[in-house]
Formats: structure tokens, C-alpha cells, sequence
């Protein structure tokens, strides 16, 4: 694909799958970074705050995409310092991206935002498709907001792409690594019940989904980012011994992740919760996933 991609939060480890996708390619890359940097191949780097409207809006004039990927990691305690800021990046990036749009001469095709499947809270067998009722709770909060923030911005002559994206299991950064560790050391049982679902995609899929929305002019809404084929906990972690040879692990209480997520910083509900969600729009419209089954993915991305 010739024509530009612009990245919001491009250094990220999920931009850092889009970016890869298009790398040594006719493509123009266009990160939009906080600090200065030197491009490198087909990749610039242009200086923004995320809040406000500035030089880099012009990088969407003729843009074939623009991507939003920005948002604070949900890997922390939820303070109430915490909580503001996870929202506040969220919905301040696709406002003032939002804004550019609509005001630019020629305004990028398509823009795609990310959000994510947590808008059904703690779903429990419920399977949750593009248009399910969503849940309660903060997580929910944050992902109503960061829709809201999308919603806002009429936008004729680009088309709107909001992705739900599930837990994206990657060969680098992403939570597959610990969870490779916690195996090898004899602690890969079920983590809680085990009975709570992870909605999940390989690496390789979420990057050839995202080439997939932008050359599909007719893909427009909300799409679940998610494999076809979510996972009870204790299968998914099942998968993980496989993938690196271990048969037995020891199980990880409710009691003991709540007291580990309380050592390392971090919640437990990111653990201990869960949600069934697969992509209606994605088998109508017939998108393809190279690894739609669990241990298939792990065993391409064993580390």
C-alpha cells in the first residue's frame, strides 16, 4: 500500500506492530511523539502534545489513515490520580484528533481508533458482539468516554473505525512474557476460578487487521478486535505450559493475585476479571485470522 499512515502513539507496543507491518515499504509512516526524533526508512517523527491542535495536524492533509493508539496504561494501581489521567489520555487524543479532521483541506480516508474490549466489564459466559449491551464498573466508564470522544466528530469525508481490542498477545512487550516466566517457574496453574474469559489476538492478526480496515472502504463503526475464539483463563494458561513444555503448574489463588497485584502496583480485576467477546462484523465480512486458536498462537510466539 502506497500513501501515508499517521500514528498517534506509534512507540507503543501496539504501534510498534503497525509500524512494522509497513516498514522498507512505499508507505510513509508518520509517528506523532512527544519528543523529537530522528526518522529512520519510510518512518518520521513529528512533535505533538495530544491536547492541543498544532503543526502536526497538517501531517493528515492527504493522509491515507490516521491512527489514535494513545492512551495510559491500565497497568497500575487505580488511584484517583490514576484514574483521571487513563481517561483524560483516552478522550483527549481522539477529541483533538477528532478536531484536526475537521478541519483539515483534505482530510485523511479513514480513522481508526483504538479502544477496548473492557467496555463489558466482568461479562462472565455472555458472549459480547458489536452491539451487546455493555457493563458496569470503571473500565466500562473509561471505554463509554473513549467511544463518546469518537462519537462526537462528524466526519463526511473520512471514514470512522473503532476497534475493541482484546488482550494482543505479542513476541515482544505485551503480558505474554511474564506469563512465559511464571510457567518455566512452576506457577502457570489457573490464575482465581480459571472460569473467567480472556478475549485475545495474535500479534501478526491485529497488524493485518488494521491493513485490512484501511483498504476495505466499505468497514466502517465499531469492530471487535478479538479472535474468534476466546478462552476460559485456565486453558489459556493451559496453552502457556504447552507452548513451553511444562505439564503441571501451580494454581494462583484469588487471594494470592490480589496480594501479588498489590506488591507489583497493579490490579487484580485485570486478572481475576473477564469477558467473552468475539466479532460479528469480522466473520460477516470475512476477515481472515492467521491464528485463530490459542495454542497455535503460543506456539508461534513461544519466547
Amino acid at each position: 500500500m502506497k500513501g501515508k499512515i499517521v500514528i498517534a502513539g506509534g512507540r507503543g507496543s501496539l504501534g510498534s506492530l503497525i509500524v512494522a507491518r509497513y516498514l522498507n515499504t512505499e508507505t510513509e509512516i508518520v509517528i506523532l511523539t512527544r519528543k523529537a526524533r530522528l526518522g529512520h526508512a519510510n518512518v518520521r517523527y513529528v512533535v505533538w502534545d495530544a491536547t492541543t491542535l498544532g503543526r502536526w495536524a497538517k501531517e493528515l492533509e492527504g493522509a491515507t489513515a490516521v491512527i489514535n493508539l494513545v492512551g495510559k496504561s491500565v497497568n497500575c494501581r487505580y488511584t484517583a490520580k490514576n484514574k483521571a489521567e487513563i481517561i483524560r489520555s483516552r478522550v483527549d487524543s481522539t477529541a483533538i484528533i477528532g478536531a484536526a479532521i475537521q478541519r483539515a483541506d483534505a482530510p485523511p480516508k479513514v480513522w481508526i481508533n483504538a479502544g477496548s474490549a473492557a467496555i463489558f466489564g466482568d461479562a462472565g459466559d455472555e458472549v459480547k458482539m458489536e452491539g451487546s449491551l455493555m457493563g458496569n464498573g470503571f473500565s466500562p466508564e473509561v471505554c463509554r468516554r473513549w467511544e463518546a470522544a469518537f462519537h462526537q466528530y462528524d466526519t463526511p469525508d473520512t471514514r470512522k473505525i473503532f476497534l475493541r481490542i482484546g488482550i494482543v498477545i505479542q513476541s515482544e512487550g505485551g503480558i505474554l512474557k511474564p506469563f512465559f516466566n511464571l510457567a518455566r517457574f512452576g506457577l502457570g496453574g489457573k490464575i482465581g476460578s480459571g472460569e473467567q474469559y480472556l478475549s485475545w489476538i495474535h500479534e501478526t492478526d491485529f497488524a493485518n487487521l488494521v491493513d485490512w480496515v484501511i483498504g476495505h472502504e466499505g468497514i466502517q463503526g465499531t469492530i471487535h478486535a478479538t479472535s474468534p475464539h476466546p478462552v476460559k483463563n485456565k486453558d489459556f494458561m493451559q496453552a502457556i505450559r504447552q507452548a513451553v513444555g511444562i505439564r503441571l503448574g501451580l494454581p494462583n489463588y484469588t487471594w494470592s493475585t490480589k496480594f501479588g497485584a498489590w506488591l507489583i502496583g497493579t490490579e487484580a480485576e485485570l486478572l481475576l476479571s473477564g469477558r467473552r467477546v468475539v466479532s460479528k462484523t469480522l466473520a460477516e465480512e470475512g476477515f481472515q485470522f492467521d491464528f485463530p486458536e490459542i495454542t497455535d498462537a503460543f506456539r508461534n510466539l513461544a519466547l
